[in-house]
């Protein structure tokens, strides 16, 4: 048979919905849900025909037996939902696209706890009135950052927001023209400030700022001296720019509040791990800065959220502004924060227990012994592929330390029976999604972001991808 009498065998969608067997897939899943997926597993099922890649020799029979194990197999997928734990190879430890950071055992054990209850999330237990849902993290948020006060919106973007709306609308706001930077998204500072109702003041050059830059441009509209942390770029070379120190000095002197923006926000010193250029929040409150602003799911390790730390006037006319409530952090991410938070504050073994800590900490050992057991797990694997376990650098990712490179190891393998791009498409696809990256030619997988637990998926998903056994 050629490929147009192939397409003749596929049935209709009507067809398959009048069939007994549906009828049961109907009432389950309620038939507008059948009938996409129908509809989707008909129209791969005639891409394959297109593509050569389905028996030409099959019966109607056999051609209606697999859709119909391919639409059952597609309504358990849809049953799980859209999101899916997935597993990254990628080596980038704060993946933006799979979810940034991934939180402590303990955090989760934290929200399965209290999601599906009530919970006193705007209720005051000693005094039997309405609270305030700041008020749950505050003392946490305090002891760990050394700051007067501090509140958790929905995340760091509506942190700067909500800050330069309350203390600089209608105002100037001065800054380094070295540090307007674009974040991820294409969100670019400059345009979240003029959202807050701030007139930009561009001082210095790109790569060279002073502080009499700063003195030069204050004059009596002047509400805010603002720093912005490049966290996701660095200029090198012939550069010049003003210390944190510095600028918290000028302010007192002037009488106008700092603010910082530090990004990524890391509460533990990572420099005798080998991290270095990464300013701690406790740095930027010890500094004199007057409010600084942060994300929670970066090198913090918790839920997404923007923190403000600071003064505590400050920090109280942030939390009276109107726009509080509209960037206000719900229940389930106050429970994952402040477990998140009490691993901080009790002071010990924070990157062991805080996994985006333990990823950018693991010794060198331990990752070649992770990528050895992935090997030993793989033993069906070499009629289909070469492997080999090789030396490479992942990244922190997260807009975070872009020029900082951390050795790893990683599963090194190439196909012998399919190319390399098929590999990637069907790891990407599979039941359990393993994402990596494709590197001279090879499908390469880094253990550091790989959990211990995940690795007997891994390499069954890995095996079966190229056996070319079903995976999804």
């Amino acid at each position: 048979m050629n490929n147009r009498d192939v397409l003749r065998l596929l049935p209709s969608v009507d067809q398959v919905l009048r069939k007994p067997e549906v009828a049961g897939l109907i009432e389950s899943y309620a038939r507008p849900v059948v009938t996409e997926a129908l509809r989707e597993v008909l129209q791969e099922a005639r891409s394959r025909v297109l593509d050569g890649g389905f028996d030409q020799n099959a019966a109607a029979s056999q051609v209606e037996k697999r859709i119909l194990e391919a639409l059952e197999e597609r309504l358990k997928m849809k049953g799980l939902g859209m999101l899916k734990e997935a597993i990254n190879g990628t080596g980038v430890v704060i993946h933006t696209n799979l979810g940034r950071a991934p939180v402590a055992e303990s955090a989760v054990a934290d929200l399965s706890r209290l999601a599906g209850r009530y919970i006193n999330l705007e209720y005051n237990l000693q005094r039997g009135e309405r609270g305030s849902r700041h008020d749950l993290v505050r003392d946490l948020l305090c002891s760990v950052t050394g700051a007067e006060d501090c509140i958790a919106v929905n995340n760091n973007a509506a942190a700067v927001l909500l800050t330069l709306s309350a203390m600089a609308s209608g105002k100037e706001v001065i800054v380094s023209r070295g540090e307007l930077v674009e974040i991820g998204g294409a969100f670019r500072v400059p345009e979240v400030m003029e959202q807050g109702g701030a007139r930009i003041v561009e001082v210095g050059t790109t790569n060279k700022t002073y502080i009499r830059d700063y003195k030069k441009a204050i004059g009596e509209n002047t509400a805010l001296l603002l720093k912005v942390h490049t966290s996701n770029y660095r200029i090198c070379g012939f550069t010049e720019a003003v210390s944190r120190a510095e600028l918290a000095a000028l302010g007192r002197e002037c009488g106008i509040p700092v603010v910082e923006d530090l990004g990524s926000g890391v509460l533990v010193n990572l420099e005798e791990y080998g991290i270095a250029d990464e300013p701690t929040v406790q740095d930027s409150i010890k500094s004199g800065i007057d409010v600084v602003t942060f994300s929670g799911d970066k090198l913090l390790g918790a839920s997404q959220a923007g923190i403000i730390a600071g003064k505590a006037e400050y920090i109280k006319r942030i939390a009276k502004h109107p726009l509080a409530r509209a960037v206000r952090v719900d229940r389930l991410t106050l429970a994952v924060l402040e477990s998140t938070l009490r691993i901080y504050a009790e002071g010990e073994r924070a990157c062991e227990r805080i996994p985006v800590l333990g990823m950018l900490t693991t010794p060198m050992s331990k990752l070649q012994q992770r990528a050895e057991r992935l090997m030993e797990l793989l033993t069906e694997i070499k009629p289909h592929a070469a492997i080999s376990i090789d030396k490479e650098y992942s990244q922190v990712g997260g807009g975070s330390l872009p020029l900082e490179r951390i050795e790893t190891r990683v599963l090194v393998i190439q196909p012998r029976q399919m190319a390399v791009n098929e590999l990637e498409k069907g790891l990407r696809m599979a039941k359990a999604p393993v994402i990596g990256r494709i590197a001279r030619d090879k499908f390469l997988l880094d253990v550091r972001t790989v959990f211990d637990d995940q690795l007997p998926v891994l390499a069954e998903m890995l095996t079966n991808v190229l056996a070319g056994r079903d995976s999804s």
